[in-house]
């Protein structure tokens, strides 16, 4: 704003001096703005050893011994996969760093606590 103005001012007073024009360049200041940060987010489906990359919508697994990232599952269609039991991820990296632990943490056959369903 403030070199808005000084333009516009300096335009003014730079019109003409004996006949001759008289040109003045003002070159805007370059503003660098802070790089943007943006965390992956998973959800794991413990059934298929798959997790579902939230932002980038890629799938991450395991295929004889090498991780893959894919824009779908492997061995089952996205909708069952959507379907099945999972579970929101609190890392924000890879997921080949974590997978030990969620394996043991939840195994295949794992689903979530039913919540509202007393025993009798």
């Amino acid at each position: 704003m403030l070199g808005a103005v000084l333009l516009v001012a300096l335009t003014k007073c730079a019109g003409n001096a004996d006949g001759q024009s008289i040109n003045i360049a003002v070159t805007p200041p370059v503003v660098v703005a802070p790089p943007v940060v943006v965390q992956d987010d998973y959800v794991y489906y413990p059934n298929y050893s798959t997790y579902y990359n939230v932002r980038q919508h890629r799938y991450a697994y395991l295929d004889n011994g090498a991780w893959v990232s894919a824009t779908a599952p492997s061995g089952v269609t996205a909708e069952v996969l959507l379907a099945s039991p999972h579970v929101k991820m609190n890392f924000h990296d890879s997921p080949e760093k974590h997978h030990a632990e969620m394996v043991r943490k939840y195994p295949k056959n794992w689903a979530p606590p039913t919540v509202g369903h007393d025993k009798q």
